[in-house]
């Protein structure tokens, strides 16, 4: 299982800070999954999910408490975590 953490303004969009996902779950081309499959596989559930979690508005990641990008490799037993972008002054 990948446990799937929502932070800040998603976890409010979505109704929901946490989820489990089965590793099985993520269709990768390579063999290897990554943040971009997570993404791909939340997004196909539709509103709200697609909205929240569009990857035009800056969405950050990260797995296992280290940033991520979306072509992190995500395995079976990790975590990661979906949050807004950060502004500060």
């Amino acid at each position: 299982m990948i446990q799937i953490r929502y932070f800040a303004s998603l976890r409010e969009r979505l109704d929901t800070g946490a989820e489990q996902i089965p590793a099985s779950a993520l269709v990768a081309p390579n063999g290897e999954a990554r943040v971009a499959d997570v993404l791909h596989l939340l997004r196909q559930r539709g509103a709200p999910w697609n909205e929240a979690l569009e990857g035009n508005q800056g969405l950050l990641a990260a797995v296992n408490q280290e940033m991520a990008g979306p072509d992190t490799p995500v395995r079976d037993g990790d975590e990661v975590a979906f949050f807004p972008p950060v502004t500060g002054g």
